[in-house]
């Protein structure tokens, strides 16, 4: 099977050796996307202390950034919002966030219909509060 490796022009960097999507057939796999700006170090809603640990962070704010990133990928991959099937969504903080989190989910996803899984991890690569993996068709 032919390997098409995407990434998009509008997405944060990765913070590793992987693209931001991976092409098989007819189906389109994002790589762990989270909040992160294009062309920024900064999180969006996290506020870092002089010791550089995270000192607050608005989960709505991240979650705003993270959907926006999937959409810049998804649409400079040739795919679309609307074609997203399966979501696994990674929080820190599950008792605290996922209020919020699902609050916005319901709200940007309506209509999509997508299967979804939603887990709690104790850390992420980088000092963000949610990531998500998500599998969409072409």
């Amino acid at each position: 099977m032919e390997k098409i490796v995407l990434n998009s022009h509008r997405a944060p960097d990765p913070v590793g050796a992987y693209p931001h999507a991976r092409r098989v057939g007819n189906l389109l796999f994002l790589s762990g996307v989270g909040p992160r700006e294009k062309g920024s170090t900064a999180i969006p809603g996290v506020t870092m202390s002089a010791d550089g640990t995270i000192a607050d962070y608005d989960i709505a704010v991240q979650c705003e950034s993270v959907f926006r990133n999937v959409r810049y990928i998804l649409e400079d991959a040739g795919s679309s919002w609307e074609n997203i099937v399966d979501v696994t969504v990674y929080l820190t903080n599950m008792k605290a966030d996922f209020p919020t989190y699902n609050r916005l989910y319901a709200e940007y996803f309506k209509g999509v219909d997508a299967c979804r899984t939603t887990m709690e991890i104790n850390a992420l690569p980088t000092p963000i509060a949610i990531e998500l993996k998500v599998i969409a068709t072409i």
